[in-house]
């Protein structure tokens, strides 16, 4: 779902700020300063790709249980190769390895946050050590993983609960603010990449972009057609759960295209999203619904005259859901979770895209008549229509067709033979045909409607 907390890449030299202790107050200005310290200079951006998958138990195709599965594969990973472990409460939640690590969403689905890299053959590199490794512990354990962008059989009800004080907090909160988010939690998958900027005018210049590119991402990389063992009506109901999840965190945030866009105007949007915790001494401490500006001035009801600290504004950046969201780096959090090739294309279209100067103009130029409008009809289409989207006098598909090739352009001026990560899109692209046409169309006529066929389909 991409709801957890992500180990950022590693923070530059404190600032006075950082040094501060809880009981001085931070300045808006501090808060600003931590997102526009991620500005580097182009030798130094990197590449950042997380993914999440579906484990589930090869004798009943359930979802894994935290005992009998999940802390095994954990051990193991530390065990075996040399992982460091993650504990919360006693209970083993994450590993981690050399700027990699793994952690788990709520329901279970094991995610790797990759290392900062530098081209996307490290990427696909990285990938298939992890799925080596997890591979290897899972088959002993009588487990395997499934690249799917929404749960196909299992409800909310049949998906355990990891042991996160955060995610308890988020449970209880969600439905109160929207009729989805327990299935964005439990049920969903992702595929995401962290990129980097070079100043403010940079960034804002590849969010505008990639936000308004988002939609076009989320069709090309539909995965998820199915809910509740049959056909859902849509092409990637994990987009669609997004539409309906919590809208003081979410949606198409269309005032990012309004003049005096900037760093100090996200520090606005996210300082006006409600909280969900603050964390102290290892524990979750519910906040939901209260404000970080009282929080700045000292009087939040649970932590009177206490202040937060640049840890708390970083957990509190986690907190927002956009489809492009800024850390100290942006993420492009429209695609779906999929198969092996899918997680090494999803970074190289968005690489190709927006770290080549003309490729980022191109891209400029294919959504700058875009209305508010538009863009926000086509965030909703796609959910239900895929590449097949009407817009304008054609459809998504001709979007999509050029968004690859001017990646693909992008990438072979990068210089470093990456091309190739993006012939399975253009393919689809070109097509028309996407993972999740393909999946419906083998349901009604390879698997006699048997959504169990799927788990043999796209297991890793």
């Amino acid at each position: 779902p991409g709801v957890e907390e992500t180990p950022p890449p590693p923070p530059p030299p404190a600032t006075s700020a950082e040094k501060r202790t809880a009981t001085n107050a931070l300045t808006k200005q501090d808060l600003v300063d931590y997102i526009a310290s991620g500005c580097k200079p182009k030798s130094e951006w990197r590449i950042g790709t997380e993914h999440e998958k579906f484990g589930y138990q090869l004798e009943n195709l359930r979802p894994m249980e935290y005992d009998a599965h999940v802390s095994k594969l954990l051990h193991a990973l530390v065990d075996r190769f040399d992982w460091e472990p993650i504990m919360e409460s006693g209970n083993i939640i994450g590993c981690k390895l050399n700027g990699q690590s793994v952690t788990l969403e709520p329901g279970g689905q094991f995610e790797l946050s990759g290392a900062p890299l530098v081209n996307l053959h490290q990427t696909c590199a990285e990938v298939h050590s992890h799925l080596y490794q997890v591979k290897t512990a899972a088959k002993e354990i009588g487990v395997s993983f499934l690249g799917l962008g929404f749960q196909p059989k299992w409800s909310v009800d049949d998906t355990p609960v990891m042991p996160k004080g955060r995610y308890k907090i988020m449970k209880q909160y969600m439905p109160k603010r929207g009729n989805k988010g327990l299935d964005m939690m439990f049920r969903t998958c992702t595929i995401q990449v962290n990129l980097d900027f070079s100043s403010e005018e940079d960034m804002v210049r590849k969010f505008r972009t990639s936000l308004a590119l988002q939609p076009i991402a989320t069709a090309l990389f539909a995965n998820s057609p199915f809910c509740d063992g049959k056909p859902s009506g849509q092409k990637s109901l994990r987009s669609d759960v997004w539409t309906d999840t919590d809208p003081d965190r979410t949606g198409s945030i269309q005032w990012v295209f309004e003049d005096g866009f900037g760093f100090d105007r996200y520090t606005e949007y996210v300082l006006d999203v409600p909280m969900y915790f603050v964390y102290r001494d290892g524990i979750y401490h519910d906040v939901t619904g209260q404000s970080f500006r009282d929080f700045m001035e000292g009087k939040l009801a649970d932590f009177p005259d206490e202040y937060p600290t640049l840890d708390d504004w970083e957990q509190h950046l986690t907190t927002c859901f956009p489809e492009v969201r800024l850390k100290r780096y942006m993420e492009m959090r429209g695609a779906d979770g999929g198969p092996w090739g899918n997680i090494c294309a999803l970074p190289s279209v968005w690489v190709g895209l927006l770290y080549d100067e003309k490729a980022l103009d191109d891209a400029e130029a294919l959504v700058a008549d875009w209305t508010a409008e538009e863009r926000e009809y086509l965030r909703v289409a796609v959910t239900k229509d895929g590449l097949q989207t009407k817009f304008r006098d054609g459809t998504v598909q001709d979007i999509a067709i050029e968004m690859v090739r001017i990646a693909k352009e992008g990438l072979v001026r990068r210089g470093a033979n990456e091309e190739n990560f993006v012939d399975g899109l253009m393919e689809m692209a070109t097509s028309g045909q996407t993972q999740a046409d393909k999946l419906l169309d083998a349901y009604v006529n390879k698997w006699g409607m048997d959504i169990d066929k799927v788990y043999k389909e796209l297991s890793f």
